[in-house]
């Protein structure tokens, strides 16, 4: 069911789509609106990779560059075998908007690799990592464009990448790629930075709404580094309960749903998960889980729902198994609620806090492992997630002010933030 939702969704037709709603709000100048439907730049490439068995086999690979008013070009690099150059377009528009509502003076880029990288050995990945890198060296950059971790990549990837780059330029240019390992540019925190950063706002929402965190439960769709940090969170920070993750099975080809009768253990489960946040079915039926289909995530007793996996899995058809109870969606995906679902959501009185919000923490703390790049000094982990904190905080109620006086939804609202950022950004800088 998951495979069929992803090819049936256009995540660009989404982005633009909910664009196209905000720009509307702000009676922004059709002229300006076409520009910002688009991509400046995009960059379609193939990367020959000799393999362990002596084969010669080529990759596709994409670069999309949205809009960089405010600051040089930023996002991640997915390895996965279902990207196009339609979701990177749409990853790339996101970004713009996500770096504007949290105020981090970025643009939005994004990148991929259609390979399934759990079928390749260790050296074939740095292989086509070195390869994406030596077709895209001169357009990327620390000044230009900033590529950084996403699905299907890694810490070490981005120091392949890194390394490359620095090779490439003829210096050590750690600021050329964000997500790094620690000890080789990259920043404390940025493992936990999209996890928790979606928990702030889940926890600014809350305060909204006079929700206890104490008695609330999650569910959260997906097992990879955001939700594997926002359970944590859920659990450790707020001092909810976690009724459920789900994961999709690199084996079986399917997605399965894993709940506890007493509330799910995040640090357990990350202990029998891959690095490709397939969670061990055995171990965990062996500690008492339940194992469901993947869609049950969505079917449970809660009031939060994190979708954390791709885009478009909760839309029309999803959000009717949703429980009565819940009260906030928060989308630790990028687009993984179309607009259907958001009708939904709307006749329904369901909070939603908006990808290009909930997200923006890893982005953030990637501008942040810029920064320390740039200084070549670098802080504590408290010292990471106290700013991350404090911007995503302030990025949230900008939206909710903005929500409150304009009487629109926070998707709207975020949307109608980011757009009136970038626009003012380019008048600044005479572009019309």
């Amino acid at each position: 069911m998951e495979k069929k939702v992803a090819r049936q969704i256009n995540a660009f037709d989404m982005a633009q789509e909910q664009f196209d709603s905000a720009a509307k709000l702000l009676n922004l100048d059709p002229g300006i609106a076409e520009v910002l439907r688009w991509p400046a730049q995009e960059y379609s490439f193939r990367i020959p990779v000799r393999m362990d068995d002596g084969s010669l086999r080529v990759f596709q690979g994409f670069r999309v560059q949205h809009n960089n008013a405010r600051g040089p070009n930023k996002g991640g690099i997915r390895f996965h075998p279902s990207e196009t150059m339609d979701t990177v377009r749409a990853l790339a528009t996101w970004m713009t908007w996500k770096c504007a509502v949290a105020d981090i003076p970025l643009g939005g880029s994004k990148g991929g690799i259609i390979v399934d990288p759990a079928t390749l050995s260790l050296r074939e990945k740095e292989e086509l990592c070195r390869g994406w890198v030596d077709v895209m060296w001169k357009n990327i950059g620390p000044r230009n464009d900033v590529p950084a971790p996403d699905i299907g990549t890694s810490p070490q990837m981005m120091g392949w990448m890194m390394d490359e780059y620095s090779k490439l330029a003829g210096e050590y240019t750690p600021g050329a790629f964000t997500g790094k390992p620690i000890g080789a540019g990259g920043s404390q925190g940025r493992t936990e930075a999209t996890g928790y950063g979606v928990i702030y706002t889940v926890r600014e929402a809350m305060k909204h709404l006079k929700m206890d965190p104490k008695k609330s439960v999650a569910a959260l769709e997906g097992f990879g580094k955001v939700s594997q940090h926002a359970s944590i969170g859920f659990v450790e920070l707020l001092g909810g309960k976690v009724a459920c993750i789900s994961c999709w099975d690199h084996d079986d080809k399917a997605a399965y749903t894993f709940s506890h009768k007493d509330g799910c253990d995040p640090r357990f489960l990350i202990n029998i998960t891959d690095q490709y946040g397939t969670v061990d079915k055995t171990a965990a039926e062996q500690a008492g889980y339940l194992v469901e289909d993947g869609e049950a995530w969505i079917t449970k007793e809660a009031d939060v729902l994190i979708p954390a996996a791709i885009e478009g899995h909760v839309n029309g058809d999803t959000v009717k198994l949703m429980s009565k109870r819940v009260k906030i969606m928060a989308e630790g995906a990028n687009g993984p609620c179309t607009a259907k679902a958001d009708e939904y959501f709307k006749a329904n009185g369901i909070f939603t806090i908006p990808d290009i919000l909930c997200n923006a923490g890893g982005v953030t703390t990637s501008y942040f492992e810029q920064v320390q790049n740039d200084m070549n000094f670098y802080w504590s982990k408290e010292e990471v997630l106290k700013k991350l904190d404090d911007k995503m905080t302030a990025a949230f109620q900008s939206v909710l002010a903005m929500s409150e006086k304009q009487n629109v939804n926070m998707r709207d609202a975020a949307y109608m933030v980011a757009i009136d950022r970038v626009v003012k950004a380019m008048e600044f800088r005479g572009w019309f």
